[in-house]
């Protein structure tokens, strides 16, 4: 007979899970891993909510075995650690990301690549080593091989740096990889919510000329004014795109939604990059013969490494980075994803973990 969330592991653990596809989270009792040589066992203090969350909890990207406990932008105090651990002790504050686990051998592996591992282990909604589901950080505690824990810088804030452990690695990754860190060039930021808010504190941290592309006017004060983008663009003004054709090195896209490819990439020069890191439920037409007649190039990323993880922190730390945030409690968070799918939140919700379930 199987066992039950709450008895396969000896450490009780609580969080909230949803059950079904109306995606509705309710409280949940579960279990977490005796921490062996390898790991770290964190109390967690933080979790941001991620888009994907929205997605896991509804079905919506079809993969998702309920109960699901949302949840990979924690960050937490380590409460113990394995005989192998040496980067951490008991009481160091610590983020832990996307991903949980990989093979650990393969080549992509072996180039700090874990998150493309074809083995790789999500923080939640997956398949553990032991064979056990993984449940994410809308929780009390959790347990991670020390591979995947990241040391958290001491002047970077524990609730407004939660986010950066996606929405922050998912738009700097592109930007190293594909070079869109040259001073003084162009950057386009398609959607401003919370990728495409911590785009634009990466791009001017790189010296780079940044402009808001997005179909709402309303946020036009706030790029430029609070965020500091250097201008903004209209995306449903036919005459405003008209005259941005060809004026951006750059397009880091982070919209989320079914939304057309061509205006954006007619926005770029000739060798123009447009990167995609937002996941759409459908699938996008690409248009050939605008890539063709510009050799511009269309890309694709996904988080980073652990490696890159933490220099992406170390980053942000250097250059005060963090996530705009709305603070909320645990039982406040079926609300939370109802704006989260109206994209009604500046700019990442996070939720009060400790405090909030400690007082449940």
């Amino acid at each position: 007979m199987a066992k039950t969330p709450e008895s396969e592991h000896p450490h009780k653990a609580f969080g909230w899970a949803a059950r079904d596809t109306s995606g509705i989270l309710s409280p949940f009792c579960f279990s977490r891993r005796e921490a062996g040589a390898d790991d770290v066992a964190i109390k967690i203090l933080y979790c941001g909510v991620c888009h994907s969350d929205l997605h896991a909890a509804k079905n919506e990207w079809g993969f998702t075995k309920y109960p699901v406990v949302p949840g990979h932008e924690i960050v937490g105090l380590v409460t113990k650690t394995g005989s192998n651990v040496q980067k951490f002790r008991v009481g160091d504050r610590v983020g832990v990301g996307v991903i949980v686990g990989s093979c650990k051998t393969c080549e992509i592996c072996q180039q700090d690549l874990e998150n493309y591992c074809p083995k790789v282990i999500f923080t939640y909604n997956s398949k553990d080593q032991d064979g056990t589901k993984t449940y994410g950080g809308y929780s009390d505690i959790v347990v991670v091989d020390q591979r995947f824990v990241l040391r958290f810088p001491d002047n970077l804030p524990s609730d407004a740096g939660a986010p950066l452990l996606c929405a922050g690695i998912t738009v700097y990754s592109p930007m190293k990889y594909y070079g869109m860190t040259e001073p003084g060039k162009h950057l386009g930021v398609a959607g401003l919510g919370g990728l495409g808010h911590v785009a634009v504190k990466f791009g001017k941290a790189f010296g780079l000329k940044v402009t808001v592309i997005s179909t709402s006017s309303k946020k036009e004060a706030e790029a430029v004014n609070r965020l500091g983008a250097d201008s903004f663009l209209l995306s449903s003004d036919p005459d405003k795109v008209k005259a941005a054709i060809g004026s951006m090195d750059y397009i880091i896209d982070t919209i989320a939604a079914v939304h057309p490819l061509t205006p954006l990439i007619s926005l770029l020069k000739m060798n123009g990059k447009l990167i995609t890191v937002g996941l759409p439920d459908k699938p996008l037409e690409l248009p050939i013969f605008p890539l063709v007649l510009g050799r511009k190039l269309v890309g694709g990323s996904d988080i980073g490494g652990m490696k890159e993880t933490q220099e992406m922190l170390d980053f942000c730390a250097e250059h005060n980075i963090t996530a705009d945030i709305e603070l909320i409690r645990m039982d406040q968070i079926n609300s939370a994803l109802e704006r989260v799918a109206k994209s009604d939140v500046r700019y990442r919700f996070v939720i009060d973990v400790a405090n909030s379930l400690a007082s449940l």
